[in-house]
């Protein structure tokens, strides 16, 4: 057989190559498509910042009044503290495990 004609291949493939590639090419696609959308469903729940505390409750939300505040409050901002919602110290180690940045909310009165 004599070689095909430019009609007869596109980018140099002939059309019985195209029988094996398209297959190919689909299953690929859609194999890629799937395992990408289950890494990123399975992230989300990985990313949970509250992974302890008030579980059962559908938002965890707490009120202060300033005047039971004192003169200073220190919050926890990582989620980490054995003291939630008072900061602990914890987000020390959450940092250095995650190379994260995150430090206390500090509530205080104004210097005279």
């Amino acid at each position: 057989r004599t070689s095909p004609s430019l009609k007869e291949t596109v980018c140099g493939l002939s059309p019985e190559h195209f029988v094996v590639a398209l297959p190919v090419a689909v299953v690929a696609a859609v194999g890629g498509f799937l395992v990408s959308h289950y890494l990123s469903g399975r992230s989300c729940k990985k990313g949970l910042v509250n992974t302890t505390i008030s579980k059962d409750s559908p938002k965890v939300v707490h009120s202060f009044d300033m005047e039971d505040i004192g003169t200073k409050a220190v919050y926890c901002r990582c989620w980490k503290s054995k003291k939630f919602p008072f900061c602990d110290g914890a987000h020390a180690k959450h940092n250095d495990e995650t190379g994260d940045n995150v430090g206390p909310l500090i509530i205080k009165q104004k210097d005279a």
